[in-house]
This record gives C-alpha cells, sequence and structure tokens, in this order.
C-alpha cells in the first residue's frame, strides 16, 4: 500500500458507482424473489450490516435513482428488453433480468455514461454473479436495448 497515490476524484466517483450498480442489482433481484416495495428495499439497504456498509461506499443518489427505476419502471422496461429476448421475461433467471432491469434504466437516465461503459459495467456483473454463459447473454440483449436507447450514440460507435 505504500506508495500508493490516492485515488482522483473521477477515479473515486466511478468506484463509487461501481458499488452503487451492484447494490441496484442486488436490490432488483430481491424485488424479483419478493416482490417487496422499493421503500421496504431500500431501508433494508441501509439497516443490514453488510450491505449498509456497501452503501456507504456507494454513490447513493445514484443507487436510489437506479433501484426506483429497476423496481417501478413497470412496462418501459419490459417493453426496452423483451423485443431483444430469445425467451419470455419470466424465463430469464432472476440475476439475469436485475442486470438487465438496471442496466436499461442507467441508459436511459444517465446519458452522462457511454453506453459502451454501461455495458460493459453489467456484463461484468454478469460475470461475477450470473450463471456460467450469462455474461455473453446480458452483453447480446445490452447492446441491442442500448442501440434502440441510444441510435446516435452507438451508430456512432460502430464507425
Amino acid at each position: 500500500m505504500a506508495g500508493r497515490k490516492p485515488l482522483s476524484e473521477s477515479q473515486q466517483l466511478i468506484a463509487r458507482r461501481r458499488v452503487a450498480r451492484r447494490l441496484a442489482m442486488q436490490g432488483a433481484y430481491q424485488w424479483l424473489i419478493t416482490g417487496n416495495s422499493f421503500q421496504d428495499i431500500y431501508l433494508y439497504f441501509q439497516e443490514e450490516l453488510e450491505l449498509a456498509a456497501d452503501f456507504r461506499k456507494s454513490d447513493p443518489a445514484f443507487f436510489h435513482k437506479l433501484l426506483r427505476c429497476a423496481i417501478e419502471g413497470g412496462d418501459e422496461l419490459n417493453n426496452r428488453i423483451t423485443p431483444h429476448l430469445d425467451r419470455s421475461l419470466v424465463q430469464v433467471d432472476p440475476i439475469e433480468h436485475a442486470v438487465l432491469r438496471v442496466a436499461t434504466c442507467e441508459l436511459l437516465n444517465h446519458l452522462e455514461t457511454p453506453y459502451k461503459v454501461v455495458v460493459n459495467e453489467y456484463v461484468n456483473l454478469a460475470k461475477k454473479y450470473g450463471a456460467e454463459q450469462a455474461h455473453k447473454f446480458i452483453n447480446g440483449v445490452l447492446d441491442k436495448v442500448a442501440t434502440d436507447i441510444r441510435p446516435l450514440e452507438s451508430a456512432a460507435n460502430r464507425k
């Protein structure tokens, strides 16, 4: 540890947002499994010891926005995701479903984050928490969702 430079402000923001994404994915998964309200899940993440420690390392406003959108996004999120699936949404593994919901929220509401970064962050979550080949599925679906949501940005990246 000696000799390591402290993280710059932008590196700290990236790290806090990465934690917020993981927590939002876990919260969306919890919602898919339990059906609990946004408020109940949000409070749980602040009260449960291990999650609260992670919550303090996150960007709390970013987490709040992602989780609320993932839980309350309803038909809009389903309509953004479903056309790009090879099966019905209810047949998608709950972890993968949670990843897709949160990622779609970020693509819709956080235009400051390049879509390639969004896709990459959620592919990494799928690698860590999903089934063996989940990351490939997530990558393929999110790339199509991103192209629909951000056509100009994705077209510029394909040149």
